[in-house]
């Protein structure tokens, strides 16, 4: 049993979904095995994040970068990612989860995949027990750039530009900064995730593979992250 204080849940906790391939390495099978039981450990946090409260929960599904992996690992994954949206959404949508994107769309996105994507966004879109962005075809550094290009596209002076701006010109403008960050399988880096949104976030870090993780590990997680002092670079009293 994990102690959690239900008023000092995070908000908003994002997850880096690591070490599916060393976990089917580790076990004599094909790296994809381990994405395949990476799914059971997705469901699991998302109830896990029911249970606690969190309104909040991003994952990383697919980076900007995950391109340059395998072409037949990469082919999985996109079609697994459409496999999941398929067979999940209405289940999800029963248990009152909003679905979210966050990536570019551009032309390495099938659009079969694209089209589940508007179908699970639509479907949920009044939901508001919890909200849950996946973070496809994203990279931190690109989304601040996009912004960029959104900014002067709309003509905006630079004397003009500033935090709020930028942040409402990002992937999606209603996203709250992280409180939590999790990472999985004893990595100990951000990779490119939601740059913009960590900056004050606390992070954990766990030797745990991703297939391995379930709402306990979550749970220890949150404990940890109440365990901190967050300052914002100011002092406590």
């Amino acid at each position: 049993m994990v102690s959690i204080d239900p008023k000092a849940v995070p908000n908003h906790v994002a997850c880096v979904m690591d070490g599916n391939g060393r976990w089917a390495e580790q076990r004599g099978l094909a790296r994809i095995e381990g994405h395949k039981m990476g799914e059971h450990s997705l469901i699991e946090t998302i109830e896990g994040a029911l249970e606690l409260g969190v309104k909040w929960l991003t994952v990383y599904a697919f980076s900007t970068e995950n391109w340059k992996r395998p072409p037949d690992e990469v082919k999985f994954l996109i079609g697994f990612n459409e496999d999941i949206l398929q067979r999940r959404q209405q289940e999800l949508h029963e248990m009152g989860v909003q679905i979210r994107f966050v990536g570019r769309t551009d032309w390495r996105v099938p659009k079969r995949l694209t089209k589940r994507m508007n179908e699970a966004r639509e479907l949920t879109k009044n939901n508001r027990r919890l909200i849950f962005t996946i973070a496809f075809n994203y990279g931190g550094r690109a989304e601040v750039v996009d912004a960029v290009k959104s900014l002067m596209k709309a003509g905006v002076s630079p004397d003009k530009v500033n935090e709020k701006l930028i942040a409402r010109h990002l992937y999606d403008p209603k996203m709250p900064e992280v409180d939590l960050m999790v990472r999985t399988s004893g990595e100990f880096r951000t990779s490119n995730f939601l740059l913009w949104h960590l900056a004050y976030s606390e992070m954990v870090f766990t030797d745990t593979l991703w297939p391995d993780f379930n709402r306990t590990h979550l749970a220890e997680a949150v404990a940890e992250y109440q365990s901190r002092s967050r300052r914002y670079g100011g002092v406590t009293a």
